[in-house]
């Protein structure tokens, strides 16, 4: 089988392994929904002390909201991911079969995160996004190019996702526990992301280092671009740099920790 049949393969997989949690996408989809609802009249009730907070209107932060939840679990931005998985196979000592194999380790988990994420999107993102549309009023571009311009910047979204998240599992590595690295980075996560509020109403300083750190590619680099709010070429350019730096270090360290040939148990 050659190596983009493999992959393609393992994506596949991916979707399907998380495609048979039926009833977990189903309560997935009622929470996102949920918590979405309230985020909204949360926003609603600021936007109305201060209109165009952040450069927004109402239909605009409406769909933020709506877009933050059909991301949550498709970029695994609070954790979700593989990476928890990969790092119980760190720990107990599997992931040497994982090295075993005839593929890369870094390209056979990240076919895996992207089947993954392809279906979150689908299956778990979809349905809220579309409930917030039908019930609120939004602000969707009618363009057609605009739409495919933003999907390529959730799946360049989704090659950062992976890049921090792999990074992270690696320090698995060298940790005795790695709950503590998962922790730091759902909380990391959610505040950079824009998860909580769109970093554009960050102020002064903090707003802009959040917005030049790989995390704003997750959500607010393709918002930005879904409410036209910035142009294709140049936030591709930024999750691109980001994406392909956060591999590079990827493969550095896994080069590093599977010299050390350290795995922690089994």
């Amino acid at each position: 089988m050659g190596a983009g049949r493999l992959y393609t393969a393992v994506a596949a997989g991916g979707f399907r392994r998380y495609a048979t949690y039926r009833a977990a996408t189903a309560a997935g989809v009622f929470t996102n929904t949920v918590f979405g609802l309230i985020l909204v009249y949360t926003y609603l009730a600021l936007w109305d002390v201060r209109p165009h907070l952040g450069g927004y209107d109402r239909a605009q932060a409406v769909t933020y909201v709506w877009l933050g939840q059909a991301f949550l679990s498709t970029l695994a931005i609070g954790g979700g991911g593989v990476e928890a998985e990969l790092m119980e196979r760190i720990r107990t000592g599997d992931i040497a079969i994982d090295l075993y194999r005839p593929a890369d380790l870094q390209l056979w988990w990240l076919a895996a995160d992207l089947g993954r994420a392809v279906f979150q999107l689908l299956g778990r993102g979809v349905l809220p996004f579309v409930f917030g549309a039908l019930v609120f009023p939004v602000a969707l571009p009618t363009d057609v190019r605009t739409w495919l311009a933003f999907l390529i910047a959730v799946v360049l979204g989704m090659l950062v996702s992976f890049g921090i998240r792999f990074l992270v599992a690696l320090s698995a590595f060298w940790l005795l526990d790695g709950k503590g690295a998962l922790q730091m980075m759902m909380i990391t996560g959610t505040f950079c992301s824009g998860m909580l509020l769109p970093l554009n109403v960050f102020p002064g300083v903090l707003g802009e280092v959040v917005r030049v750190l790989p995390w704003s590619s997750l959500l607010q680099a393709p918002a930005d671009i879904l409410l036209g709010r910035a142009g294709a070429l140049g936030t591709y350019v930024f999750q691109g740099a980001w994406a392909v730096a956060l591999l590079l270090a990827g493969r550095l360290l896994q080069s590093v920790a599977t010299r050390r040939v350290v795995v922690q148990g089994g």
